[in-house]
């Protein structure tokens, strides 16, 4: 089942805890939690979430600071950011908009619905809802053929497969993001970059193994999902070779 991954961050330990048994409620969300900026800002470029929850005012590197330091960095650029703030100045809330950031929810927010207001934020579950159904026959299909050429790696780095991984993950990354799944564009940024990198013999076949495998467990955390994929192929077309979609 596809997930939301949410990272959170508050230095608070009790708004924490309360943001945890919030959101945990809802099945469809995968969480992180942090105490601070700075911690935020490392997990948020190792993990890559969809969506990140951040404290207005912390010690340290405040949520601000953090946004402007995400949006910075290619690796995390497109991950939405909601404000969490105890002002209800709506000054201060435009101020905080304009900074970039997805919306801003008000302190004291409401445990119950606090999940709902988040997926507010999510495109699959709101406006694009109508096209959930394609865009995960998407996913499945592109899984399917990223898995099967995954296979292919191991035997060899046949140019047609390391093609055909790029053409998928530069497709990705566009189509992700627009759905509210900003992990799935990181990752697939992440993947299409490294394989462009090896085409040019500036990287080593592990690297790209590993971007691959890190994409295909946010699109479908259960491998063995990909088991019964069709072996990957190549077929001619015209003087060159193209990789078949699985």
């Amino acid at each position: 089942m596809l997930k939301l991954h949410i990272l959170f961050a508050d230095d608070d330990d009790d708004i924490r805890k309360i943001l945890a048994l919030s959101l945990q409620r809802d099945a469809f969300f995968v969480l992180r939690g942090c105490t601070s900026g700075g911690e935020a800002l490392k997990v948020a470029r190792d993990w890559r979430p969809d969506l990140v929850l951040l404290d207005v005012k912390m010690p340290g590197m405040a949520g601000p600071a953090v946004l402007a330091r995400l949006r910075a960095d290619k690796r995390t650029a497109a991950i939405p950011v909601v404000f969490l703030t105890a002002t209800s100045q709506a000054r201060e809330c435009a101020r905080l908009k304009s900074l970039g950031a997805a919306g801003v929810i008000k302190k004291p927010f409401d445990p119950i619905g606090l999940a709902g207001e988040l997926r507010r934020f999510v495109p699959f579950e709101g406006v694009l809802a109508a096209a959930r159904d394609s865009f995960l026959l998407r996913l499945d299909a592109d899984a399917c053929a990223l898995a099967s050429c995954r296979r292919w790696l191991s035997r060899s780095a046949a140019e047609p497969v390391l093609a055909r991984i790029n053409e998928i993950a530069h497709s990705l990354a566009g189509v992700g993001g627009i759905y509210g799944f900003a992990g799935i564009t990181c990752e697939s940024v992440a993947l299409s970059r490294v394989t462009e990198e090896i085409l040019a013999g500036r990287a080593k076949l592990a690297d790209v193994e590993s971007a691959l495998d890190r994409l295909l467990r946010r699109i479908k955390p259960d491998s063995r999902a990909h088991r019964e994929c069709a072996p990957f192929r190549e077929r001619r077309v015209g003087n060159r070779y193209s990789a078949a979609t699985a």
